[in-house]
């Protein structure tokens, strides 16, 4: 449902010709009726009207959108295909709408699959319908001024993120970690790529109006969700699942179960009652070998699989690195002076 709405935003998002032609309409105060798709669904159910066959042009869409019936374009409105078209949906197909107009629209769009869009002439508003799915087009000020606090939440929401994952790395250094520490991690991962799914939808509707919004956003989402898959790498004990299967079940569910980090500790395998969030855990070493240079991914999986957890690699001597498949002595000393780096520059980003 989510995506299928954004490639409904991005098709009549500002900049697009067919949003330019819809802008026509809507400033001069006319209604529409626009079906986008000319496939055999919409052909059963259209009646009368003429064929046009022409290409599209946002003065072509405004000056049919004169006449009373509907206008039907080609399945990427690039082409107008008909004119003054009478659409005759199913009319035991359940609609919310009141409006004639608007009725129609979203009975042709459960029925044909089909994108609809009604321009009311009334309320000076553009509603779009594709199956069951109905999204009524704001003004792009109110989006602008939406997208840029979102923003502004998201910036705050990754500097706590930030200071959750590095408290978490410090305690896996010292072998100190907690699921208290990790599930933490993983539910600021969550809220923070919520934040950015509903960016992404003020992103699809402004449409060439983002520009500046998808610089700050790309700044800051850098590598977000990556991180919190190696989290759940480093800790999950069910074997059945994949990290990802797992960031996907925490990111269907409700706001209020995404504050209970009880629940997080469960779907990563662990079991326990009240106290489950004390239990002490060790990671594998996934996350934080891959922020070492040159260390490619099955070279990382041969030192977790080799050693089994981060405070056995720490304490592997030269020589045992160097025993590990595709680490030569070069390697293992990288690694070794790589892993004192990294724990130098968090102590300072911890007291910072």
């Amino acid at each position: 449902m989510e995506r299928q709405l954004l490639r409904i935003l991005r098709q009549v998002a500002p900049g697009t010709p067919l949003r330019e032609g819809l802008e026509y309409i809507l400033r001069s105060k006319n209604g529409a009726l626009i079906v986008v798709g000319d496939n055999e669904k919409v052909r059963e159910i259209a009646e009368g009207g003429f064929v046009v066959n022409a290409e599209f042009s946002p003065a072509r869409l405004y000056e049919l959108a004169k006449m009373d019936g509907a206008i039907i374009l080609s399945e990427d409105a690039k082409k107008i295909i008909a004119a003054n078209t009478q659409l005759i949906p199913d009319l035991s197909i359940p609609s919310t709408e009141t409006g004639i107009r608007h009725r129609t629209a979203e009975r042709v769009a459960k029925q044909t699959g089909a994108l609809v869009i009604s321009i009311s002439q009334r309320r000076n508003v553009i509603t779009v319908y594709k199956g069951s799915t109905k999204y009524m087009l704001r003004d792009l000020e109110v989006v602008l001024a939406k997208a840029n606090q979102a923003v502004q939440t998201l910036e705050k929401y990754r500097a706590v993120l930030n200071q959750a994952m590095v408290s978490l790395t410090v305690l896996e250094f010292e072998d100190a970690v907690t699921l208290f520490e990790v599930t933490k991690a993983i539910q600021r991962t969550e809220m923070t790529l919520r934040v950015v799914k509903e960016i992404e939808h003020y992103i699809a509707e402004l449409g060439e109006e983002s520009r500046l919004i998808v610089m700050q956003v790309e700044e800051l989402v850098n590598n977000i969700e990556n991180e919190g898959l190696l989290v759940i790498q480093d800790y999950m004990v069910v074997e059945e699942k994949t990290p990802r299967d797992i960031l996907d079940i925490i990111g269907s569910w409700p706001s209020e179960d995404l504050l209970d980090l009880s629940l997080i500790a469960r779907v990563l395998g662990y079991s326990g009652g009240g106290g489950i969030l004390e239990q002490g855990v060790s990671p594998r070493g996934y996350r934080i070998l891959s922020r070492l240079p040159r260390l490619p991914l099955p070279v990382i999986e041969n030192i977790v699989r080799t050693f089994g957890n981060f405070s056995r690699i720490l304490q592997a001597s030269l020589e045992e690195l160097d025993d590990v498949e595709g680490i030569g002595e070069a390697r293992a000393r990288l690694i070794k002076e790589g892993l004192k780096r990294y724990w130098n520059q968090l102590l300072q980003e911890r007291y910072r």
